[in-house]
């Protein structure tokens, strides 16, 4: 049964047109397991130096020099960051490398293994067994034993509706749940996204399955260069079989209280009891393109995650070319320097000089407002976003990425 996509590209419609209710959606996409351990209650003194010296120490890292906007108050995540995905400079951090429960934000790293493996029009007849073993209360999208699903359909379950059903169909089609964990775990590896344990291909609440607002960034960066990948985490809205489903990251669909954010282009959201709320966004403007990764706020307002994403983003925006970077996003293992590379980049000298500052909170003011009317949708499908297009990295080297976020959506 064929799914009909909607990318952004199709449908700036979504940021005036009535928003669908959930109900239209089939199962419950949000729905929450009882937690399995009880969280640290603050950082480690010292964690990961991943990508910089800074980025190992707990609290707030961020230079707030003269003409740099500060940081919007009222957030309360346990862990966020803010990044430049062309430079993979990191302009802000907070527990950067903290490991937490990431929910179906693994979902990403989930997709960037396997995604690769099977063209989309490859078609699956489901059969009970590979929808053997889903945590109790997990998210769906509806599938059905007996019934014979595109991988099409199954990542549009994966990405809309966080459809667990359709990530154990994929695990099941790729060798099993502990064949792709493997493979997920030797995929962050080749990352450097050492801070995170796979434990389910899902991100189902499991003991000791961790990861982090650093790691999650690297999971979208990497798999934000496949146009497959770009176009299911874009696409707003899609038929599923007989019924209608509708992406559930807010920032990209919009709801009651969270306007279409203005240049959001996905990537994916989480949302489990011992996780809490988790979200990895990536979004242009004005020829700048940003990550944002933002986990746990503990204030539990409706839609608080993407309240706080959308803060972020706006000051990014703001702080961009003006902030000096206390970090950065590293390249995979297999991009190796070359002997002509030159030194170590200019952002990488300064997250190691910066390795004696404070990692005091800084005093925080309110940021700019979120954008709110229409909000510019961007296209995805065929390569056109220029995310990450020549990005410098570690040591100038430039890792091969598609040209992601130029073209702007049509209506």
């Amino acid at each position: 049964m064929p799914a009909t996509q909607q990318t952004v590209r199709r449908s700036l419609l979504v940021a005036s047109a009535t928003l669908l209710s959930l109900s239209v959606a089939g199962p419950a996409a949000l729905a929450a397991p009882a937690p399995t351990a009880s969280a640290t209650a603050a950082p480690p003194a010292r964690m990961s130096a991943v990508g910089g010296a800074r980025l190992a120490l707990p609290g707030t890292q961020v230079d707030l020099a003269p003409g740099v906007p500060v940081l919007p108050k009222d957030l309360t995540a346990r862990s966020w960051i803010v990044s430049d995905a062309e430079s993979g400079e990191v302009l802000a951090a907070h527990n950067a490398h903290w490991r937490l429960p990431p929910a179906s934000t693994l979902k990403m790293l989930f997709a960037d293994t396997v995604l690769p493996r099977f063209p989309q029009g490859t078609r699956h007849k489901v059969v009970p067994a590979d929808l053997a073993g889903m945590g109790a209360g997990s998210s769906v999208v509806g599938i059905r034993a007996g019934d014979t699903y595109t991988v099409r359909d199954l990542w549009l379950g994966v990405f809309l509706r966080s459809g667990n059903d359709a990530v154990h169909v994929l695990s099941r089609m790729n060798g099993g749940i502990d064949r792709t964990v493997a493979d997920m775990q030797a995929h962050a590896e080749e990352l450097q996204a050492l801070d995170t344990t796979v434990v389910s291909p899902d991100g189902y609440d499991e003991p000791r399955q961790v990861s982090s607002a650093y790691d999650l960034t690297l999971f979208a960066r990497s798999g934000l260069q496949k146009k497959d990948f770009r176009e299911y985490c874009s696409t707003v809205r899609a038929h599923f079989g007989s019924a209608l489903i509708q992406n559930t990251n807010r920032l990209l669909s919009g709801d009651t209280d969270v306007p279409v954010y203005q240049g959001i282009a996905g990537v994916k959201n989480g949302n489990t009891t011992h996780a809490g709320a988790t979200f990895t966004g990536v979004a242009e403007r004005g020829g700048k393109v940003l990550l944002v990764t933002v986990m746990n706020p503990e204030k539990h307002d409706h839609n608080e995650v993407y309240k706080e994403t959308a803060k972020l983003f706006d000051w990014g925006f703001q702080a961009a070319g003006k902030v000096t970077p206390v970090g950065e996003l590293v390249p995979p293992k297999s991009v190796a320097p070359s002997p002509a590379d030159p030194a170590p980049s200019a952002s990488a000298a300064r997250a190691t000089a910066g390795a004696g500052r404070s990692g005091a909170e800084p005093t925080v003011s309110a940021g700019a407002g979120s954008k709110s009317g229409a909000g510019t949708a961007l296209a995805i499908a065929g390569g056109v976003l220029a995310l990450l297009a020549g990005g410098g990295f570690l040591i100038n080297r430039r890792w091969p990425l598609p040209d992601l976020m130029r073209r702007r959506a049509r209506s």
